[in-house]
């Protein structure tokens, strides 16, 4: 999938830089990428999301103060009236009305019901003759509001909502490494375009120094005119291979160019990393690491959760008594401070019973079905837990073969090289074959490419380990953010 050569081809490859020329290294990339990528951005936002709902909840365990007013209301208008003897008549009311209530409510984290604390302040005045005021006042009224038997939410998501915004922040610090990836996939395929071209230009030359020196041997009878039609042939080929290694330079180029966010003018030189970070790694310590740090221990946690909480709502919903209590005073009078003086009793309690005594199973359905979707996905989060740590064991056994498999494509490379030039030299005294020349420089081309592929799979395969275990291996410490730093920015 992605290929170039080593460090020797990309200095064969290299050009002197012009002014809008930028040389980039890998680190740079990843650094650049999670900045200002359109895929780092969409992780800040889907962050940000989540923290504000986190913030919701928290703000719904909190007392929450509210005030109430009409300023004011007037009526003018006709309305019935039932007269003692049992018949009715319609009266005029003409008055202005104003109130105000300031209250503060409070949810019962334990019971699941809500605690208020009232006052209140009525005025009305009579415009149509005689004309008078009234006040009515509620100094102070204590309101309870509890289900019983019912699901008591606030416990519920007491348990839910944390697990879920630390699922959100460690799926936010996986994104930041997922967006490395695709830089560095990005990164190695113009990495790849350039070698490409590097190789099809240095093809090219030698192809026309041997169409050359093809062409004056075979003036003097020394090869046949099939070789030199197949150096002909070569030298057609290089030409054809250059033009399709400009057009993927220039399409590769554009592609980092867009995800790094650079103007359209900047030509980026993408520099092989010379150095790898040097990681002992064990499938027990990497599955620990991912198990304490990844989203989806987390998301295992929080979807048993909901699970369960919808078989308690299930259950609860099976028969249903909710309690009403309030106590108090109100006073009433035509002059502001009797409203006040004397206060009387003010109480009301009331208590509500909703029993379904036939409704066909419906309710206990609703449980059995509840249940058996827990048990569903019970069942679904076992055997995702069971692929989690295949994949991860896979990787791990990937990663630690990937230092072996870049020193033989290293080698490979310098003997393929050694090969080729060797072979170039033969040709021109005569002592080797186009086949063997040609099958010299195939080899030489794939080595180079080879080994990139190879070098490319290890960064893929070591940030793939850091998106999974949110593990810095190079520093040996936890992946971690100041998340309150990044949503200030």
């Amino acid at each position: 999938m992605l290929a170039c050569a080593g460090t020797k081809a990309q200095e064969a490859a290299a050009e002197m830089p012009r002014p809008d020329t930028l040389r980039i290294s890998l680190e740079d990339a990843i650094l650049r990428a999670r900045a200002r990528s359109v895929d780092a951005a969409v992780a800040l936002n889907r962050l940000r999301t989540a923290y504000w709902e986190y913030r919701t909840y928290r703000a719904e365990l909190l007392p929450e103060v509210n005030f109430n007013a009409t300023l004011p209301a007037y009526r003018k208008q006709y309305s019935s009236y039932q007269n003692p003897d049992g018949t009715y008549s319609f009266v005029r009311t003409n008055y202005t009305q104003l109130n105000g209530e300031l209250s503060v409510s409070q949810n019962i984290w334990l019971t699941g019901g809500t605690l208020s604390l009232n006052t209140s302040l009525d005025f009305l005045r009579q415009l149509d003759s005689p004309v008078y005021n009234r006040y009515m006042s509620i100094p102070v009224a204590l309101t309870l509001s509890q289900p019983i038997f019912g699901v008591n939410t606030v416990k519920w998501d007491r348990k839910i909502e944390p697990v879920r915004y630390s699922e959100a922040k460690a799926e936010f610090m996986s994104a930041t490494e997922e967006v490395a990836m695709s830089a560095i996939s990005y990164f190695f395929n113009l990495l790849l375009a350039r070698e490409n071209h590097a190789i099809a230009r240095q093809n090219l030359a030698t192809a026309e120094r041997l169409y050359e020196v093809a062409g004056e041997k075979r003036k003097m009878g020394r090869i046949s005119e099939n070789d030199l039609l197949q150096m002909e042939l070569n030298l057609l080929e290089a030409q054809s291979d250059l033009t399709d290694c400009e057009s993927s330079l220039k399409s590769n180029m554009f592609q980092l160019r867009s995800f790094l966010d650079y103007d359209g003018d900047v030509i980026l030189v993408p520099e092989a990393p010379a150095e790898l970070p040097a990681v002992d790694l064990t499938f027990g310590d990497a599955l620990d690491k991912a198990l304490a740090n990844n989203k989806f221990s987390k998301n295992l946690l929080r979807r048993q959760l909901e699970a369960d909480y919808e078989v308690a709502k299930a259950r609860g919903d099976l028969r249903r008594i909710d309690l009403f209590a309030q106590v108090g005073f109100t006073g009433t009078g035509a002059q502001f401070k009797n409203a006040y003086d004397p206060l009387k009793d003010n109480q009301v309690v009331e208590i509500g019973v909703k029993i379904p005594l036939l409704d066909w199973g419906k309710r206990r359905g609703r449980v059995k079905v509840a249940e058996s979707n827990r048990r569903t996905i019970e069942s679904q989060l076992r055997q995702e837990s069971r692929n989690f740590n295949q994949d991860l064991f896979i990787l791990v056994e990937r990663f630690n073969n990937q230092q072996r498999q870049l020193d033989i494509a290293r080698q490979a490379t310098a003997i393929a090289d050694r090969r080729y030039n060797t072979n170039v030299e033969t040709f021109l005294i005569g002592k080797i074959s186009t086949l063997d020349l040609n099958d010299s420089q195939a080899k030489k081309d794939q080595s180079r490419q080879t080994y990139i592929n190879q070098l490319y799979l290890f960064w893929h395969y070591y940030y793939q380990l850091r998106s999974l275990t949110l593990w810095d291996y190079a520093s040996s410490r936890p992946i971690d953010a100041d998340i309150d730093a990044i949503l200030r920015q």
